[in-house]
């Protein structure tokens, strides 16, 4: 698979995205040797996957990465990834002989403050991105895309009140989970469409 996912990707897509798919495997595979084990690179790497698999999506389809979908994306990205070691830290504390080494070399001060920043970060890149006067504005009933500012504000506290009650370890069942989540990631993609329809 490792071959073949390169291999298709440039044969269907562009030798942009096969390119990026083999560094993702290559910095996949350096993770699992060896970087999962060093401070903070291991969050970076974690970090930088999700941003890569967004960008192979973007590429594939041709779809022009704006800087602050980077931004956003990436920052986003660092914010969940935090959030998990930090709940991790929280709920393994006290046994570490239960943990991987890595968890207690970070203090949950040091995670709290990465995942607070990071999420501050990725707020910041989406209000830039919404409040952007670029292109030719289409003349909606509402300023649709400025308004997904609130929901997407929102949608970041809500997740971080599972990140500092420390119950943010599986990500999957966070964002699935809960129904306010939910609501309010609903809300956000019915503003994005109108958005993009011009409403």
């Amino acid at each position: 698979l490792a071959i073949l996912a390169p291999a298709a990707a440039a044969r269907l897509t562009t030798p942009a995205v096969a390119l990026l798919l083999t560094a993702y495997l290559g910095m996949q595979l350096a993770y699992c040797v060896s970087l999962k084990h060093v401070l903070v690179v291991d969050l970076v790497v974690v970090t930088t996957g999700f941003l890569m698999r967004a960008m192979a999506g973007g590429l594939a389809l041709g779809i022009p990465l704006s800087r602050w979908f980077l931004i956003t994306t990436g920052f986003g990205a660092l914010f969940m990834v935090a959030a998990k070691r930090y709940s991790e830290a929280v709920q393994l504390a006290g046994s570490a002989g239960a943990t991987r080494v890595l968890l207690t070399e970070y203090t949950t001060g040091y995670l709290r403050f990465v995942w607070q920043l990071a999420a501050g970060v990725a707020v910041l890149g989406y209000c830039l991105w919404a409040l952007e006067e670029g292109g030719v504005p289409h003349p909606g009933v509402l300023p649709w895309r400025q308004l997904s500012v609130v929901a997407f504000i929102l949608a970041v506290l809500r997740y971080a009140v599972f990140a500092d009650r420390g119950t943010a370890g599986e990500p999957e069942e966070v964002v699935l989970g809960d129904r306010a989540l939910a609501l309010i990631g609903l809300a956000w993609l019915g503003m994005y469409a109108l958005a993009v329809a011009g409403w």
